[in-house]
């Protein structure tokens, strides 16, 4: 099998060198659900493409329970973009312009109960939850990517690393439990997300 050494591209994210092509391993799964626990936003990318400028972005975003991903669209320059479950589960939620959601608007992706992924059109308004401990989710989106403008932050929602943005969090957490009738998250001191430095 062919491998790829993993570089540590920032605080909050590594990279595979391969210059072909190479396997996406049990091992890569570990040591990035591991990463992602070390981190203080509980989750961490793995990105397989080249770098910023590549056309085609794919990466592996490796979540632990309690990280707080602030809903955003991918609406100027529009961007696609597709989720697939490898481990774990995560519930996607969508939200109107004003920041509403439903029951509807709440998709449990848990491949062990036949829901794989998701595909997002540009413009949606969207967020994700992890559900399960060591989650890992396979992206891929259209690049170039540039930081000013990849993602269109929802000004209805909190911003990532502030205490509202936890109980924002802990609050759409609830719903969706109570709406897919899932065990409640047992919010504590060990379980609740903490404020962090915040980033894209």
């Amino acid at each position: 099998m062919r491998r790829s050494r993993v570089v540590r591209v920032n605080e909050f994210a590594t990279r595979s060198d391969h210059a072909d092509w190479m396997v996406i391993d049990s091992e890569l799964l570990r040591q990035k659900a591991r990463d992602a626990a070390q981190n203080a936003r509980r989750r961490e990318i793995h990105f397989f493409h080249h770098g910023d400028d590549d056309v085609l972005h794919r990466m592996l975003n490796c979540l632990q329970p309690g990280t707080y991903i602030r809903p955003h669209r991918h609406l100027d320059p529009p961007k696609d973009e597709s989720f697939l479950v490898i481990q774990g589960a995560i519930g996607f939620v969508t939200f109107d312009d004003r920041g509403n959601t439903s029951g509807d608007r709440f998709a449990l992706i848990d491949p062990r109960k036949g829901f794989y992924g998701v595909d997002a059109r540009a413009g949606v308004w969207h967020t994700f939850l992890a559900l399960e401990p060591d989650t890992v989710v396979f992206e891929v989106k259209a690049g170039p990517y540039a930081r000013a403008s990849d993602k269109d932050f929802a000004s209805w929602a909190p911003a990532e690393g502030t205490l509202t943005g936890v109980e924002w969090l802990m609050d759409l957490e609830d719903r969706f439990r109570s709406i897919w009738k899932m065990p409640s998250r047992g919010w504590d001191a060990q379980a609740s997300p903490s404020p962090t430095k915040s980033a894209s």
